[in-house]
């Protein structure tokens, strides 16, 4: 009778454990079910760039895009407070795809400021969060999702090749196919292995023949100021 009742109370343990879990769970998809709403509007936020009118009125369009990162960050507060610590990498997949699109909005957004690559430190700064694989215990930006999302910003941008010149703007698919390239010879100095990662970044490699083709096509036609073509991939 006693083992009986010590058997039925480890049991007792073990459904309270996995009641706790599946309430942190369900706590974390509410969150990232919001989450998911303001990155959306970012996104939308971002795709008037690729309006005739967009690149000129970027400046507003990045600040009114930082401005909804500061509404970002309370959910990345949130993720911090309901992850026990040292339990991140237990409940990571519940916002890793929709990090990985963050890292690409706010890799964009720098590009669009200063046309250089954001650093994963300057990413997670946009969302208040760490920047360390080593600080399990709080939140912060894996650097698979940051890779991740330079690579949808490789995508991005060679669209954004392609309108600048139905815009007239010629000189822009030149700058983004150097910064493609660079962006290529960067992965390529991983080791990937055959993962999602992986899989994502032999695409890469196509948005940077599309980038060059775009330079090919306006060198060709003799639009803009003429270049010689060795100088698209410095």
């Amino acid at each position: 009778m006693d083992q009986s009742s010590s058997i039925s109370e480890i049991f007792a343990d073990f459904q309270t454990y996995m009641n706790d879990e599946q309430n942190i769970r369900e706590s974390l998809r509410l969150v990232v079910r919001d989450l998911e709403q303001k990155v959306r509007e970012i996104y939308t936020l971002l795709q008037t760039v690729h309006q005739p009118s967009g690149l000129q009125n970027r400046q507003k369009l990045c600040t009114d895009c930082r401005a909804k990162f500061s509404e970002i960050q309370k959910y990345y507060a949130l993720f911090g407070e309901k992850v026990p610590p040292n339990q991140y990498y237990r409940f990571c997949d519940h916002w890793r795809a929709v990090t990985q699109r963050v890292c690409f909005c706010a890799s964009f957004v720098v590009y669009l400021e200063t046309e250089t690559l954001a650093t994963r430190q300057q990413v997670a700064s946009l969302l208040t969060v760490g920047a360390d694989d080593d600080a399990v215990a709080g939140f912060h930006i894996d650097i698979e999702d940051y890779l991740h999302g330079l690579l949808q910003l490789a995508s991005e941008l060679c669209r954004l090749s392609v309108n600048s010149v139905t815009s007239c703007d010629y000189d822009r698919p030149i700058r983004i196919s150097r910064f493609l390239t660079e962006l290529d010879s960067g992965f390529r100095c991983l080791n990937l292995k055959n993962d999602s990662l992986r899989k994502r970044y032999d695409a890469l490699k196509y948005d940077v023949k599309r980038a060059e083709e775009v330079v090919y096509d306006i060198n060709i036609r003799a639009l803009g100021k003429t270049r010689p073509l060795d100088t698209v991939a410095m």
